[in-house]
């Protein structure tokens, strides 16, 4: 296959037959490929079958991020699936923009479009940059098929090239590479805050055997950082697990996440320098840094709360901690403790019912007079697996009780904690 066999195959799909042909091919289960397959062979190219129906199934993929009326029309590569910004996320941060009174953004490195999109969906011109020829090409489509072509121009040229001048603002989501050339960095969530021993304002960090470095960003953060400092205003999308030293002094620094996972982090300039926070989606809920000390570890109270992963990645349980009137249960642990239930949105509370040494015959005990047959775990430093642990405990779960037991350290000490969410009248998860 050439070079250019992508780009014609996707230019296929944009002709009047194209068109009709994704409609006749909406849908289809993937255990049936094969017979539609073979069924519209008869009438069309078996290219452009096989272009329809992958196409159908990046559209079955892509509407957990866009919502099915948009993914239906929409245009994607299997990257652009995969690398995409969430509808919600891109929605919340084109109103930040939106309010700072920005009208126009240059879009750079933009992918299929979706953070284009949501910005001109709240009134913005852009102008959105790609260099590669079939991301471009679908970022058009993706204006045409939303009709938002009049709000969005696309330029397939190299980032580093545009002059953004004539922009009220630039937004930058540069490719995250990992894994060795080409290849795109992957980010596992924290088991605890500050692994290795690091407090909850800690430093670099390092997941899973990986160590993050921002200059491996095509193109680096540096050069995207230089950019934003010139324009009026500016917002640059980076891993969650960015290290906060490396957060330029200029920039005011949001970890941002949807329905629980965290999503991105967004380093905003012209706005406030050196404020860090946490904002968490749907809502918008928005925890802001007040510069706290690290929390005092405390004696387990009635109360666990299990702060967003937004705020943690954030460092800022300390804040949480404080409006909670609580403390942590180890030093490098983000559970809070408390003694009385208070609302938040920042933090999922639990009240516990018991607190042993790691010991999986009591567990199973406990869980057995209590007549569990649902278990959550959930754990923070810990090494034991969940999965393996339910097995043992609940080998054949016929209660009908539910609760969730913690793996974690209280202390120091490895620990369980039983207990369950907090009930109505208590703080809501």
């Amino acid at each position: 296959m050439n070079d250019l066999a992508p780009l014609d195959s996707f230019a296929a799909l944009l002709t009047p037959e194209g068109l009709a042909l994704l409609d006749e091919v909406r849908g289809t289960d993937p255990a049936a490929e094969l017979a539609v397959a073979t069924r519209l062979r008869r009438d069309h190219p078996a290219g452009l079958v096989s272009a329809a129906l992958a196409q159908a199934r990046l559209r079955q993929r892509a509407v957990a991020k866009f919502g099915t009326a948009d993914a239906e029309r929409m245009f994607f590569t299997p990257n652009g699936v995969e690398q995409s910004t969430r509808t919600s996320v891109a929605a919340y941060r084109a109103g930040r923009f939106a309010a700072l009174g920005v009208r126009s953004v240059a879009d750079l490195c933009c992918g299929i479009g979706g953070d284009a999109i949501a910005l001109a969906r709240a009134g913005i011109r852009v102008l959105a940059v790609d260099r590669d020829p079939l991301t471009a090409a679908a970022a058009r489509a993706n204006a045409e098929a939303l009709g938002l072509a009049d709000l969005i121009e696309v330029r397939e040229a190299d980032v580093t090239e545009v002059d953004t001048s004539p922009y009220d603002a630039v937004f930058v989501d540069p490719a995250r590479r990992g894994g060795g050339p080409g290849g795109v960095a992957r980010w596992g969530s924290p088991e605890a805050f500050g692994t290795g021993g690091a407090s909850v304002r800690g430093g670099g960090r390092v997941t899973g055997g990986r160590i993050f470095d921002p200059e491996a960003y095509s193109p680096p953060l540096s050069w995207a950082v230089d950019t934003a400092l010139r324009a009026p205003h500016a917002a640059l999308k980076i891993a969650p697990g960015v290290p906060h030293e490396a957060v330029p002094p200029q920039a005011e620094a949001e970890w941002i996440s949807d329905g629980g996972d965290v999503k991105e982090a967004v380093l905003w300039f012209a706005t406030e320098p050196g404020l860090v926070r946490a904002t968490l989606l749907p809502g918008p809920h928005t925890l802001r840094g007040r510069g706290l000390p690290n929390p005092q570890v405390r004696s387990l109270g009635r109360y666990l709360y299990e702060p967003d992963g937004a705020v943690i990645r954030a460092h800022l349980v300390a804040e949480v901690a404080a409006d909670l009137d609580g403390g942590l249960i180890d030093e490098t642990i983000a559970y809070v403790t408390a003694d009385e239930p208070r609302p938040t949105p920042y933090a999922t509370a639990y009240e516990i019912t018991d607190q042993f040494p790691f010991h999986v015959k009591k567990l199973k005990a406990l869980l057995r007079e209590r007549e569990v047959g649902v278990l959550t775990v959930k754990k923070r430093g810990s090494a034991v697996d969940p999965e393996e642990l339910r097995r043992k405990v609940l080998p054949k779960p016929h209660g009908r009780n539910a609760a969730t037991v913690f793996l974690t350290r209280v202390a120091g000490a490895p620990a369980m904690l039983l207990g369950h969410p907090a009930r109505p009248g208590e703080p809501a998860a």
